[in-house]
């Protein structure tokens, strides 16, 4: 059988945990579609498919620094509360979008908030986890 290799363009299905079991992405009805070697899904993730065969299926623990990488703490930074809109939505959790000093957008989740400030973290969610994939490899679309 032919093994996905970099260039191909794959189709899988997954089931994204983390090392405690809790769910955090799957693909749900319809397979991901990606090509080996360009990025466009986590490291860990593309070099696990690589020389899987069309209807192969295995789980792998992708470290940290082949998913989203550590948590790096100088991501995460503290505002004055009264710099934040009253219309938007500060609750532990909830996802917001700032500017880099540059003007760039980044995402940013809000990791504490009190009376004075808002304590705002840029890191990925799954920053500094180990991710848990169970993967089958559905079709080779496109032979490189």
């Amino acid at each position: 059988m032919t093994q996905a290799k970099n260039g191909d363009t794959v189709r899988i299905n997954y089931n994204g945990r983390l090392a405690d079991g809790t769910q955090f992405d799957c693909s749900g009805n319809e397979p991901l579609q990606f090509t080996l070697g360009e990025g466009q899904v986590i490291a860990g993730l593309e070099t696990h498919v690589e020389g899987m065969e069309v209807g192969a299926k295995s789980t792998v623990t992708i470290p940290a620094e082949a998913a989203y990488g550590p948590h790096r703490p100088e991501a995460v930074m503290t505002v004055e509360r009264a710099r934040v809109p009253d219309n938007i939505n500060v609750d532990i959790g909830a996802r917001l979008q700032v500017r880099t000093p540059e003007g760039r957008p980044m995402p940013v989740t809000v990791v504490g908030v009190d009376d004075t400030s808002v304590k705002l973290d840029g890191n990925h969610p799954l920053a500094g986890r180990d991710l848990v994939f169970d993967v089958e490899l559905v079709e080779i679309v496109q032979a490189a």
